[in-house]
């Protein structure tokens, strides 16, 4: 069967740019590329406790048999969101089968024709995606820039037909490809005073920031000024799905308008059943020890950065990019280092922009210090 020439052509020039794309394989190396951050992913005891919990209350099935609206709400769904909602100090909680559905199906259906979408210039792809299915009207603003945000708001506002009008601010709490924290408490203010809408996406946070992992909007005492909040579970939890924090009235209305949450099986009961004891693992004390311990782990690579003399981002997160520029240098030295047993991913263009390819680390848990001292020294000799 032949293949249509124009996808052809976007594949050739993909490799042309020495920027396309393949699945890799599991090398069992050390692991500075995943965002297993805590460690939750291999951890045993949450793969017992959820399979235990679900023995014990007879949910004994493979599948959610259909959409939360059809057959697929099982009691589980509800207890959940209920814990969920306690954890995060907000009124409604509304579980999404992925942080990309939960994105698509926020940003989709809450701006309306005749609104406004001011998104950070760095915002996720899948944000970006949703934001394109909208009817609103899509301005973006520098990265992290307080200033060029609220310019934005007063020049948008003076556009305003329609008394009804709003205007939803959007970006992240943790930034995926360079690790920074925006001034969220800044951001907060500003919308506040212009009476906007202010979405974060907190993919990158919970699980690291915050009281026993509740993010950073929670530790800054923001959660009640927040219109939503999308927490991601597939990061630092070490599981699927994703959860939107909001008032009753927004679980409502997605729970009627947001498509990828009406038209889509609902997760497996096992999926829910680990999200519940992931997060009564962050409550209890081996939770509060991994947290530490990546804390520790940051520090040390801070430190080391600085020894070292390397030029990375700056960065508090779990993520830390060195910029190398140039899609071929960065893969090249990416491979050296896998070749010397560290799994160290090249970040290309197109996913940032031309000149910012960045070799990304992604501290955990279980990294241990000479780990981090390796891999850093081991870095040195390709980039100094």
């Amino acid at each position: 069967m032949n293949f249509p020439e124009k996808l052809q052509k976007k594949l050739q020039k993909r490799i042309h740019n020495n920027s396309l794309r393949s699945l890799g394989e599991n090398r069992n190396l050390i692991d500075f590329s995943s965002n297993d951050y805590l460690g939750f992913s291999k951890s045993e005891e949450i793969f017992k406790k959820a399979h235990q919990f679900l023995v014990t209350n007879k949910s004994i099935q493979n599948g959610a048999t259909g959409s939360r609206l059809l057959s697929g709400n099982y009691d589980l769904y509800s207890l959940v969101e209920k814990e969920l909602s306690v954890f995060h100090n907000i009124e409604g909680a509304l579980l999404f089968n992925s942080g990309y559905n939960a994105n698509l199906g926020v940003f989709s259906s809450i701006p309306q024709r005749g609104d406004y979408i001011l998104y950070d210039e760095l915002i996720h792809a899948s944000i970006r995606d949703g934001i394109q299915l909208s009817n609103a009207k899509q301005y973006k603003f520098n990265h992290n820039d307080i200033k060029h945000l609220e310019d934005r708001i007063i020049s948008i506002k003076k556009e305003f037909k329609n008394n009804d009008s709003a205007i939803y601010v959007v970006t992240e709490s943790v930034f995926s490809m360079d690790g920074d924290i925006p001034d969220l408490k800044k951001m907060v203010e500003i919308c506040e005073s212009h009476q906007v809408f202010f979405i974060v996406d907190e993919a990158h946070s919970v699980g690291v920031f915050g009281m026993n992992g509740r993010g950073l909007i929670q530790e800054l005492g923001l959660e009640n000024k927040i219109f939503a909040r999308i927490i991601t579970f597939g990061k630092a939890l070490g599981c699927h799905g994703a959860v939107v924090l909001g008032s009753q009235k927004l679980k409502e209305y997605l729970v009627n308008f947001s498509r990828s949450f009406i038209y889509t099986t609902g997760l497996p009961p096992h999926a829910i059943a680990t999200i519940k004891q992931v997060y009564q693992l962050l409550e209890s004390i081996n939770g509060v020890k991994s947290i530490q311990r990546l804390y520790e782990n940051i520090h040390h690579f801070q430190t080391e950065i600085e020894r070292l003399q390397l030029n990375f981002i700056k960065s508090k997160s779990a993520i830390h990019c060195c910029v190398v520029s140039g899609n071929e240098q960065t893969k090249q030295i990416a491979k050296r280092m896998q070749d010397n047993g560290f799994d160290v991913k090249p970040i290309l263009s197109p996913t940032v922009a031309e000149g910012q390819e960045r070799l990304r680390f992604c501290l955990h848990s279980y990294n241990t210090k000479k780990e981090i001292t390796q891999v850093l020294e081991n870095l040195s000799t390709f980039v100094m």
